[in-house]
């Protein structure tokens, strides 16, 4: 799997992920807050299906594989 998210790029998703879940876990914003696990697990691996689908690529390493 090629890496395809960048470094702000994946920072910014941790960061949403993370919220969205502690919100939710505190029941701020309901069930649906759970969705921030993509973001955060998107962030965690650098690879997003969605940029691969239209062929996006925010990583600045060339042909990065991990």
């Amino acid at each position: 799997m090629k890496k395809n998210a960048g470094g702000l790029d994946r920072g910014f998703r941790i960061a949403v992920g993370v919220v969205l879940i502690a919100l939710a876990a505190s029941g701020t914003v309901g069930v649906w807050g759970y969705i921030g696990v993509v973001p955060l697990l998107t962030g965690l691996f650098g690879f997003c299906p969605v940029y691969t689908l239209l062929g996006m690529n925010t990583c600045p390493v060339k042909n990065r594989q991990s």
